[in-house]
């Protein structure tokens, strides 16, 4: 996907109240920068925002991080929060312009709850595979990250990334607790379900969006 440069993107990312400044400084410390002690869940690959910001207003006991690589990306959900009217912005979200590999910089170990990856790219060239969000060595990031109860949740409308995932999981020492080949049609995984803006464009099309719910595996 072809990025649109925006110039002014960092800038505003940089002022903004709803983005982290050094966000390796929060690192063991984000309950505390919630002023809660309630369950931290990230998006990685936020995008627009949509989708964050949905759960982040469905449920003030969760706090939220929305982790987005691209400035020119992440500044659509910055404007998408900053149209709101004051009362709708929810206290429970932040966001945050980094690349997911640093995630153990930015996060202590069991500091996340939950994990959601929507729509990931693909990164369909086999010498790039390493880079796909649900790739063995990105597990293996989340694994130093997680609860010990922790979990991802993956949506994408790729057939192949979608296998690619499931392999990659017993790998990587995860356990896969449930799947879906059509979400819209599977009334058990697609109670609550929010949409993103990708599911949307995709599902119009007439495309089947799978989805997949993985756990840390227990050492014996």
């Amino acid at each position: 996907m072809r990025l649109r440069n925006i110039p002014s993107a960092d800038h505003q990312i940089a002022v903004s109240p709803y983005c982290v400044q050094a966000p390796a400084s929060q690192r063991g410390l984000w309950q505390q920068a919630f002023q809660n002690t309630n369950p931290v869940h990230i998006e990685i690959g936020m995008g627009k925002g949509r989708f964050l910001l949905q759960l982040a207003q469905n449920h003030p006991d969760i706090n939220y991080i929305g982790i987005e690589r691209y400035t020119s990306v992440l500044l659509r959900a910055v404007q998408k929060l900053e149209r709101l009217p004051s009362e709708e912005i929810p206290a429970n979200l932040r966001l945050i312009c980094m690349d997911a590999e640093q995630l153990a910089d930015v996060f202590a170990p069991e500091e996340v709850a939950k994990i959601y990856l929507n729509f990931s790219d693909p990164w369909p060239k086999k010498r790039h595979a390493r880079r796909r969000l649900t790739s063995k060595q990105f597990l293996c990031r989340y694994d130093q990250i997680l609860a010990a109860n922790g979990s991802i949740e993956f949506k994408t409308d790729n057939r192949d990334l979608f296998e690619f995932s499931l392999a990659e999981l017993p790998a990587a020492h995860w356990t896969l607790e449930a799947c879906t080949y059509d979400l819209h049609n599977d009334p058990e995984l697609n109670e609550g379900n929010i949409m993103t803006e990708y599911e949307e464009k995709f599902s119009s099309l007439g495309n089947p969006i799978y989805k997949l719910i993985a756990s840390r595996t227990p050492f014996a």
